[in-house]
């Protein structure tokens, strides 16, 4: 009998395990626990990270008799913060983990031993004003606690399963709500070898996010909404194109501190020792922060809240320097050795452009021009459009605006689409430093 020709086609894949209601239900279980868990340790973290920053900030300087927003003390408390990092990273088993410019959100399990001195260095930066989010970092750790629980317990769910329901629980709890995990997963169900339609296989996810988001809740924790503005209304022509614009702008300005990146990340790692190069993003993160003041200290949640609170208080010239600086600021922690995410940082800064563009463009709606500036760094700098969209909406807490910004982020897309991302790739490490491995390169996986 001859053999397939070159036209016949190709045998099909086997399939994956079905997601019968059965095994979805028995699924669930782990699922809800996994979520719940990881909504505890963010929580942990987020309560650590605040005593430490009432000490730093509040208890400490008025002990001292000085004010807590003078520049000499901003410039000396994040100073401390990138030696005491520098410290961890070098000295604590582990290394507190791979570098996270060279991460995603998707993390692979890490020994556990890791894990204290990536919780000590998410907690420093948190508190210390380092423009990082904890997302990247607390996923990381997410992941690793429910692979090695879990595995401990049954061996009866793949622990790549367990990695994914562990990362949605994260971005729910994160965001307190699981529709932000639903959008980032819609991308990910692809690479599930298991058999049934799109929401079979988002049906773990969810409810892995919804227990954390729900959990995230009843802990006082979330990414809330903070928009003071009207709802928008009726979409309008005029509206679209400065939207556009706007994006368009916003997105660009965040693939400039993107192609900065790399160059930065490598200068700061040219100096080899991560005291050294940690310290001095301590350094210069502490002049950013003495020139840009408070505001452009942190992960940018809260002051958010504060730009929003009273768009007026905040002319064209300084949201320029907030914009300035904030940018500079998320490049330097983000190449200096510092585990964090960019999420976060870069919501703050789609904020402060969209209140420029408002102040710029009168005609547009504030609602809008806020929700274009988010979708357009948000898009740039997470290379998500899912997450844009959402943060975009949430943070303008408006879903008239949906409509517009669905439109809105093709033009903004075609802008990022092709450029590089906002990470350090294992190319961009060889051009740095050929031929070397140090101890603190090395990522300390689990498997």
């Amino acid at each position: 009998m001859p053999g397939p020709t070159a036209a016949s086609p190709a045998p099909a894949a086997p399939p994956g395990p079905q997601l019968t209601v059965r095994r979805l239900i028995l699924l669930s279980i782990p699922a809800i626990l996994i979520g719940v868990l990881s909504a505890l340790s963010l929580r942990a973290v987020d309560l650590l990270a605040d005593q430490l920053d009432d000490g730093l900030w509040t208890n400490l300087p008025k002990s001292l008799g000085i004010a807590s927003d003078s520049p000499w003390w901003i410039f000396a408390v994040v100073t401390f913060t990138g030696i005491a990092v520098g410290l961890v990273v070098w000295l604590v088993p582990g290394h507190a983990g791979p570098d996270s410019a060279t991460t995603e959100l998707a993390a692979t399990p890490l020994k556990l031993s890791v894990l204290p001195g990536l919780a000590a260095v998410i907690i420093l930066s948190l508190a210390g004003g380092v423009s990082l989010g904890p997302e990247n970092p607390i996923i990381a750790i997410n992941v690793s606690l429910a692979v090695a629980i879990l595995a401990r317990i049954s061996q009866a769910v793949p622990p790549a399963l367990i990695g994914a329901l562990a990362i949605s629980a994260t971005i729910g709890a994160l965001f307190g709500t699981p529709v932000a995990a639903a959008l980032v997963f819609t991308g990910m169900v692809g690479e599930f070898k298991m058999g049934g339609s799109l929401w079979d296989k988002l049906f773990l996810p969810l409810v892995a996010a919804g227990a954390g988001s729900v959990t995230t809740f009843l802990l006082g924790g979330g990414f809330g909404t903070q928009s003071p503005f009207d709802p928008y209304g009726a979409p309008q022509p005029f509206d679209l194109l400065m939207g556009s614009l706007l994006a368009v702008v916003a997105a660009a300005f965040g693939l400039v501190g993107i192609y900065l990146f790399p160059l930065v990340h490598r200068a700061f790692h040219a100096l080899r020792h991560p005291l050294l190069f940690t310290a001095l993003g301590g350094v210069v993160l502490g002049l950013l922060g003495a020139i840009g003041g408070p505001i452009t200290l942190f992960k940018g949640l809260d002051q958010s809240a504060e730009l929003l609170a009273d768009p007026s208080a905040y002319p064209p010239g300084q949201l320029t320097v907030i914009l300035l600086v904030k940018m500079a600021a998320l490049v330097v922690a983000a190449s200096a050795g510092f585990r964090g995410g960019r999420i976060f940082p870069a919501v703050f800064l789609g904020v402060a452009a969209g209140l420029l563009g408002g102040a710029l463009l009168p005609g547009l709606p504030l609602s809008l021009a806020v929700a274009c500036g988010v979708l357009g760094v948000v898009l740039a700098i997470a290379r998500d459009g899912w997450v844009a969209l959402f943060v975009a909406v949430a943070i303008v807490d408006d879903v008239t605006v949906l409509p517009m910004l669905c439109i809105i982020v093709l033009p903004a897309w075609l802008v990022v689409t092709r450029a590089r991302e906002m990470l350090i790739t294992p190319d961009d490490l060889a051009r740095e430093r050929p031929g070397a491995r140090l101890p603190w390169d090395r990522v300390t996986s689990a498997r």
